[in-house]
């Protein structure tokens, strides 16, 4: 079997082609990470370095040369300082994608309590369903997050512990306008509720529509960094709106609501 192959001219073995593809996903992957963030920015000038480094070596031209390269060497730390929490969620993404991810082929094959009844995670849809419909109709604000992977760290200080179960009713007394803990998010971990008046990161991502408010810009900050849902019930507009991976998706009716909590709570198990 030949090694070593030749189009137009140009000699090639399949460990290049593998290679290459290897690399342009990772590529992919980078730019959907990072699209729309200020760390798009920083990350082209590091590609404009990197290119000048090449080119004044081409050229010849020592000193540059030299000065490019100590500050590539350098600058490899201050990269995974500045890009600690994409590289994070990089790295999550590709783990995702593995054999060995929650929903992949393997594990379905290899982990036949995955399809366990779903009557715990059912009820849970239906509550938040309720609740959301309610204060849709209510002009009621709500900002709800779904942790799907495990606990997410948060202001305790600010917060206040509830370790309840997932109820509509619940859910509808902690964001009632004269509840105290209107104000902030409420966690979902499992089948309970965690904690309400959490204060989340905002984002800062300047793609972001400008109309909207504080609850839409905390969703999507807590989910660029981490594998969870955000919900959001607007009060001015009575809409809803949820944030996955830093996107936000917005105006969704209850029953597109609904498919999404089921591909993370049911079908992403």
């Amino acid at each position: 079997m030949k090694d070593v192959y030749q189009f137009y001219g140009f000699e090639f073995r399949w460990l290049n082609v593998i290679d290459l593809l290897i690399v342009i996903f990772l590529v992919i992957q980078l730019y959907r990470l990072l699209k729309g963030s200020l760390a798009f920015n920083i990350f082209l000038g590091l590609l404009m370095v990197y290119a000048a480094f090449f080119l004044v070596r081409s050229l010849q031209m020592p000193i540059l040369t030299n000065i490019l390269e100590n500050f590539i060497n350098v600058g490899l730390i201050a990269i995974i300082i500045i890009f600690q929490p994409e590289i994070r969620k990089f790295l999550l993404v590709l783990g995702k994608k593995t054999p060995l991810s929650k929903d992949s082929f393997l594990t379905k094959l290899f982990l036949p309590d995955r399809f366990k009844s779903y009557k715990e995670e059912e009820h849970i849809i239906n509550e938040v369903i309720t609740a959301v419909s309610h204060m849709v109709a209510s002009h009621t604000g709500a900002l709800i997050v779904i942790a799907t992977t495990y606990r997410l760290k948060f202001d305790s200080a600010s917060s206040i512990a509830i370790d309840g179960n997932v109820s509509a009713k619940l859910i509808e007394s902690i964001f009632e306008r004269n509840s105290p803990l209107h104000d902030g998010a409420l966690i979902i971990v499992g089948n309970k509720i965690l904690a309400a008046k959490v204060i989340l990161p905002m984002s800062e991502n300047p793609n972001l529509p400008t109309r909207i408010g504080m609850r839409h810009r905390s969703a999507v900050g807590i989910t660029e960094h981490s594998d969870n849902l955000a919900i959001v019930v607007s009060e001015e507009r009575a809409t809803i709106s949820y944030a996955q991976d830093g996107q936000l998706t917005q105006n969704v009716s209850l029953e597109e609501l609904k498919v999404k909590l089921y591909e993370v709570l049911v079908d992403g198990y």
